[in-house]
């Protein structure tokens, strides 16, 4: 079992290194990034606890599994870093969003309220 949890381990390693490259801001509009590029990486972080069990539950300290863990940890704090800007520039384009859409209301409700003047 302990190949298919270092496979498997390796894999996640791969997946959330390319999500963490996608998700850093010179790579994507932040327009770009959408709900499922933090549902896939919460869904490698899970798996990857699931290899970790696996895992430690065998006693394994190889080379192989002593690197893929020291990568996952590296993958994890690369996300730890980009994570605070991220949720800034999450937070400025909602405050964008949210001015455009006062803006057209008020777009409209002016022009309700020329159409009613005879």
């Amino acid at each position: 079992m302990m190949p298919d949890a270092l496979d498997s381990l390796r894999e996640v390693n791969g997946k959330l290194r390319n999500s963490v490259l996608g998700l850093r801001p010179e790579r994507k509009h932040i327009w770009a990034i959408g709900p499922d590029d933090f549902l896939n990486v919460r869904r490698l972080m899970l798996r990857a606890r699931e290899c970790l069990r696996l895992l430690r539950a065998m006693n394994e300290e190889s080379g192989d599994v002593r690197k893929e863990l020291l990568e996952y940890q590296h993958n994890l704090a690369k996300l730890k870093q980009l994570l605070p800007d991220l949720h800034a520039r999450l937070l400025t384009e909602k405050l964008r969003l949210h001015a455009v859409r006062t803006q057209a209301a008020a777009a409209s409700h002016w022009a309700q309220a020329a159409r009613s003047i005879p």
